[in-house]
Parts: structure tokens; C-alpha cells; sequence
């Protein structure tokens, strides 16, 4: 088995890449070169680009791709693994080929089902770190929420997904501070911890949604938030109403970066949830590991 190998998180709009050991990550890149600022069939141009400096050091190493990379906006769409959804489903359902320069590539598949609320739902590459919580973190049952642009809540059973629901808070939140009124004229925000928790408490009354935004530009222009603190409150309004789909005492993992998990903890603190943290690099790095070894025939 090839003891270097690159794992590859290529979304939407940034690009992740970790330049593994084995198990252990020994340098990485990030970018802000997602799918949306490759130009039609240059993604094979781009990743050499973007590899380069490993693949003089190392030679053409092997390459594991996750995330929208393998949509149909990415460079190989990649069917979805339906659920339930196991970690011998994705390997089995992953796409193999080889880049222009002799790489052995694979694209991880992504995953589908229907919602607990009956809606057909969508993942790539939330389905690799949530294998790699269950690695890291062994459960009969586990309950995981991954926060993001498009925040999922999934369940697992003895390391299988099994249930997951989509969540578009992050973008929603990226919607009203910027293209409404609500974000129009402000002045530089800044980080304002009171006013995320009155949004979350506002979100907690459990008000239909599209009065309760409204309520971030009544609320300013009565003076009870300050104007550079509207985000901060728009925040806390789209991350409680999130979290207010949790059943009361619920104990989760929340798989993300430090500061957005920290963020909703905080939020979770006012809504009697529980939220323990995991790094979401890690838990990415742990199940595209594992989908590795399964790729090479040597299961970890």
C-alpha cells in the first residue's frame, strides 16, 4: 500500500487538500478555488496546479477526492450512494481513474435518502467525516450535526448512515446579510455575543420563520440591537431556529471548524441541547483513511 497519498475535500467554493502518511496528515493547502471558479474542463488543469509542489517531491502520488467535485457541476459526477450507507457502499460505488499525469484518482460518491420530513436529501462529502466520527467515536446509535452553507443532521447505527435532513442556514444567513434589506447600510460588524443570544432566544418562541428575520431590522431600528451587531443577531436567529429541530435534551456530536462549533454550543447552551465537539478536518482526514485502505484492498 503507498504510504503517501493526497486526500482532497473540493467544494462548492473552497478546495482543501491534506498530503497524508498514512493515517496522519504532514502538510496541507487550502484555497478559495472551489467548483464555481473552475472554467468547464479545467479541473484536471487546476489540480495539477494546485499539487504541483507534492507531486515534484513525491512523484504521482495517489489522489482521494470527496465533496462537489463529484456533482454534476464537478469534474466527474459521481450516482449517490443511497442509504443506508456504509463505508463498503461508498468504496464499492466510488469512481476510479487516472489524471492526465499518471495519478491513481478516486471520487468518493456522496450519499442520498429521504429526510425525517419526507423530502428527497443530498450529502458530498459530509458522508466522509461522519465515518470518521463513527471510526473515531464507536456508538450503537450516534446523532451528528455538521453546521456549514448547507448544515446537515444525520444518524448513524453501528457506523452505518442511516437518516440524515439538510439545513441551508449558512446560506440563508449569507442571503439576508447581504442581498436584503436587513444587511442593507450597515456599518462594520462586529462580533456581539449578547445579541446572537437574544436571536437564538427569539428563535426559541418558535415564530414562523419569515416574521422572526424580520425582527433583525425592527429591532435595530428600535435601538435594542446596535447596528454594527445585525449580523450577530441574524446569526443567533438562523443557527436557533436550526437547533430548534433537536429534540429537547438531545445529545449530539457537532462536526465542524472550532469556531463555528463553538458558536453552536453556545446557541445549544439556551436550548437545553448538548453539543460535543469534533474537529471536522479530523474526522474528514479518519474516514477518507479508511475509505483509502478500502480502495487498496487492505481494510483498516
Amino acid at each position: 500500500m503507498n504510504k503517501n497519498w493526497i486526500a482532497i475535500d473540493w467544494g462548492t467554493t473552497n478546495f482543501r487538500a491534506f498530503l497524508m502518511q498514512g493515517s496522519q496528515p504532514i502538510s496541507r493547502i487550502s484555497e478559495a478555488c472551489g467548483l464555481l471558479s473552475v472554467e468547464k474542463n479545467q479541473f484536471a488543469t487546476t489540480l495539477h496546479s494546485l499539487l504541483q509542489n507534492w507531486l515534484v517531491q513525491y512523484g504521482n502520488l495517489p489522489i482521494v477526492m470527496a465533496g462537489m467535485v463529484g456533482s454534476q457541476q464537478g469534474w466527474h459526477e459521481v450516482p449517490y450512494a443511497p442509504l443506508p450507507c456504509s463505508a463498503s457502499d461508498l468504496s464499492s460505488r466510488t469512481l476510479a481513474f487516472t489524471t492526465p499525469w499518471g495519478s491513481q484518482a478516486w471520487i468518493i460518491p456522496g450519499a442520498n435518502g429521504i429526510s425525517q420530513f419526507g423530502q428527497p436529501d443530498v450529502m458530498r462529502g459530509e458522508e466522509v467525516q461522519l465515518l470518521g466520527l463513527a471510526a473515531r467515536h464507536p456508538a450503537d446509535q450516534l446523532s451528528a450535526l455538521l453546521p456549514g452553507t448547507h448544515s446537515k443532521h444525520a444518524q448513524m447505527h453501528n457506523g452505518e448512515i442511516t437518516s440524515f435532513s439538510t439545513y441551508m442556514t449558512g446560506e440563508i444567513f449569507s442571503l439576508l446579510s447581504q442581498h436584503s434589506i436587513l444587511g442593507r447600510a450597515l456599518p462594520e460588524q462586529q462580533d456581539d455575543k449578547d445579541a446572537f443570544l437574544l436571536g437564538v432566544k427569539n428563535a426559541k418562541q418558535g415564530a414562523p420563520f419569515t416574521h422572526l428575520i424580520f425582527s433583525a431590522r425592527t429591532r435595530r431600528l428600535t435601538g435594542e440591537i446596535p447596528e454594527s451587531s445585525v449580523h450577530s443577531y441574524l446569526s443567533g436567529l438562523t443557527i436557533g431556529y436550526e437547533l430548534l429541530a433537536l429534540p429537547v435534551g438531545q445529545q449530539s456530536w457537532i462536526v465542524g471548524s472550532p469556531s463555528l462549533s463553538a458558536r453552536y454550543q453556545l446557541a445549544a447552551s439556551l436550548l437545553d441541547l448538548n453539543l460535543s465537539p469534533a474537529n471536522g478536518d479530523d474526522c474528514f482526514i479518519h474516514g477518507l483513511w479508511h475509505l483509502f485502505t478500502l480502495l487498496q484492498g487492505n481494510p483498516s
